[in-house]
């Protein structure tokens, strides 16, 4: 689907060869009559051929339940159409407009606490509500009749950040789908009983109307309650989604549908691998959070969505061009941050960027937030730099429709045990699953090592080694995977606070890990987690914090790679490794960080021959990334620093990036990306 659609994102000489799409969310309401044309005008002066229109459009088509006002978007879409642009066109569903909300309050949130969420804001409805059903849908039908054979519609784009402020309502809506939503996974109640627990704290349920979401309770609710809910939450917005994607499948069969995940931050309500089943192609908004790590998340993040889109292209509906307005302090980008970060999310996959939003808000919550033509206007750094990232997407055209090469090193990110390894009532509340995986991530580019972040859904035999950081939730079938993995030959890493759990949330016993015990040839009976501010000493000079095992060896084949030379497990193992078939499967018992998982990692590599397909001269300096076409191989890479990194050795046409003419050395500038294409075979 995505191929049909960037063929018709034609260039201005008219050639429908698929090229990358360029654009951003439009929102022309806010602007008077005479800037549109100016808008279309720009947009082609910067190379822009999509855009989404309609996001929050809801008050402005439909003024009253009985009212439609679609003059000033047919007129938008006949501009844009004029101008050579496409329209990824909302459903507007995002934000009810305050008619609805006056009329129908009951569509409403609630949170755990009682509380309304009251209107004022957006995404301030209940997904769960009937009512908003109703009214969503009939708004969906309605644009769908009037655009559906309108030449400037590429593709449809379901409500906007679906569980964004939403996610979880504690509505008598909710409680209502929730028990049918239990009705449905369990059965009977004796089913769901065994699978809560409630023989503890008297909570065994009787009558399916006795159960409600978790709301604020009097200590811990229920474990599997809480992730239970955290289920049902995804699956209902998931639910409204194909509601929607149903609708427009009916009317427009031949326009593919989309809507915009959020994989970044700490965004984890939404099982997003679960929804991707669900939509046409894969799309993603992302904006950086300064730190550190802030590149490295930017990638992990951009990898990840290729991992939910089984490799596939996919679309970067949103990001930022400078500044958001949503961070405690608001930092505007650096000169060639632009550029690096879009291009770091096509490396990943992505044959769209675009950014939030084309024209800088003069007045609303998001004013401050940058954009394509910022407050200053045309005659600026920022749309300068704008247009010239236009120029090398139109450079890069034949890198659409190329697919993420497999690499030889996946990192298994689960959103169950995301979920389920955070909850309270743990042996600490300083776990944070998602740094514990950007950790591994950042090591493995330290390295100048490619590494794919793929899912529990994904076929794990592609990779020769997998990292499964605090993979927490194991069913026995995932067991049964992971130890059929290793003994043909994979080689398994994992870490403490993993497969300790089945899917009810229930203790696997015997000692832990219980469901990879075996596997590993190891035991440990009791945890160990630090106190904020401790660490450990191992005796390889790398240094642990957060959590440690005590760790008895079970099986002769068991190799310690590295002890604990202090705190109360000093002398007991930390990172142990055992063979198995042809594979291994290798356990670390302590957060090391980036610095002593970069050390500690050529060791857990070795056995499988793993290591930087780089110069040695730029290991750590450049972040490789490939995508593969039917013809050709696309390497980029990406300076990591902000020195300039000359680059030697590495054959291929140079499609980005500034060469020497003497000797032919690629010079990589602070920041900078290029792109060589190489034959494949």
């Amino acid at each position: 689907m995505i191929s049909t659609l960037l063929s018709q994102l034609n260039g201005p000489d008219g050639d429908s060869t698929p090229r990358l799409a360029y654009g951003a969310d439009y929102n022309p309401e806010q602007w008077p009559r005479e800037v549109w044309e100016e808008d279309v005008r720009l947009m082609r002066a910067a190379g822009v051929n999509l855009v989404s229109v309609g996001i929050f459009s809801w008050a402005r088509i439909q003024p009253a339940q009985d009212e439609w006002d679609f003059g000033w978007l047919d007129e938008v879409m006949d501009l844009l159409h004029a101008g050579g642009i496409g329209v990824d066109l909302a459903t507007a569903t995002a934000s009810p407009p305050p008619w609805l909300t006056t009329a129908h309050p009951e569509i409403l949130p609630v949170t755990a606490s009682g509380e309304t969420v009251w209107p004022g804001a957006r995404q301030h409805w209940r997904p769960t509500s009937p009512v908003f059903r109703e009214h969503a849908l009939r708004l969906v039908r309605t644009m769908a009749e009037r655009y559906k054979g309108h030449p400037a519609l590429v593709a449809w784009h379901v409500s906007n950040e679906l569980g964004c402020h939403n996610i979880y309502d504690f509505s008598d809506d909710a409680a209502h789908a929730f028990r049918d939503w239990l009705r449905a996974r369990y059965g009977t109640l004796d089913a769901l009983n065994h699978a809560w627990g409630t023989a503890f704290w008297s909570q065994r349920y009787s009558d399916w109307q006795q159960i409600l979401p978790p709301r604020l309770a009097a200590s811990h609710p229920n474990p599997t309650q809480q992730l239970d809910f955290k289920r049902f939450s995804s699956d209902a917005l998931k639910d409204h989604l194909r509601a929607e994607r149903d609708l427009l499948r009916e009317i427009t069969p031949d326009v593919p549908v989309t809507t915009n995940f959020m994989v970044m931050g700490g965004t984890k309500g939404m099982n997003y691998p679960d929804w991707a089943e669900e939509i046409d192609f894969v799309s993603n908004d992302h904006y950086v959070h300064p730190g550190p790590q802030d590149r490295d998340e930017l990638s992990f993040s951009a990898n990840l969505t290729s991992g939910i889109a089984g490799g596939r292209p996919w679309f970067l509906m949103e990001h930022s061009t400078s500044a958001v307005n949503w961070q405690p302090v608001n930092v505007a980008k650096r000169p060639g941050d632009l550029a690096r970060d879009s291009l770091l999310h096509v490396a990943h996959g992505a044959d769209a960027v675009c950014f939030f939003q084309w024209r800088q808000s003069a007045a609303g919550a998001e004013k401050y937030h940058s954009a394509m033509v910022p407050h200053a206007g045309a005659d600026s750094d920022l749309f300068r730099a704008v247009a010239a990232l236009g120029a090398t997407l139109s450079t890069l055209a034949p890198v659409a429709g190329s697919e993420r090469e497999p690499a030889r090193v996946g990192i298994v990110y689960d959103w169950e045990s995301w979920w389920a390894s955070e909850q309270d009532s743990h042996p600490t509340s300083l776990l944070d699953y998602r740094q514990e995986a950007l950790d591994w991530y950042s090591a493995l580019l330290a390295l100048g090592i490619r590494a794919d972040l793929i899912t529990t859904r994904a076929d794990l035999s592609r990779h020769q080694v997998l990292i499964a950081p605090v993979l927490h939730l194991v069913p026995a079938d995932l067991a049964k995977e992971l130890t059929r993995y290793a003994e043909q030959g994979g080689h398994l890493i994992t870490t403490y606070f993993s497969a300790v759990v089945d899917e009810n949330d229930h203790v696997w016993l015997g000692g832990y890990p219980g469901a990879l015990r075996d596997l590993l040839g190891l035991r440990i009976e009791e945890f160990g987690p630090l106190l904020a501010g401790d660490t450990v000493e191992l005796d390889d000079a790398t240094t642990g914090s957060l959590w440690t095992d005590r760790i008895t060896v079970t099986d002769p084949q068991t190799q310690i790679l590295a002890h604990y030379r202090t705190g109360v497990h000093a002398g007991h193992p930390a990172v142990t490794r055992r063979a198995t078939g042809g594979g291994s499967a290798a356990y670390v018992s302590t957060r090391l960080g980036v610095e002593g998982l970069t050390a500690l990692l050529p060791r857990l590599l070795g056995p499988a021959g793993v290591e930087s397909e780089l110069p040695e001269e730029i290991r750590g300096l450049v972040e490789p990334t490939v995508r593969r076409g039917p013809d050709s191989r696309f390497l980029f890479l990406v300076n990591r620093t902000d020195d300039t990194v000359p680059v030697t050795g590495l054959p291929g046409e140079v499609l980005v990036g500034t060469t020497t003419a003497a000797d032919g050395t690629l010079t990589l500038g602070p920041r900078d990306v290029a792109v060589l294409r190489q034959p494949v075979g």
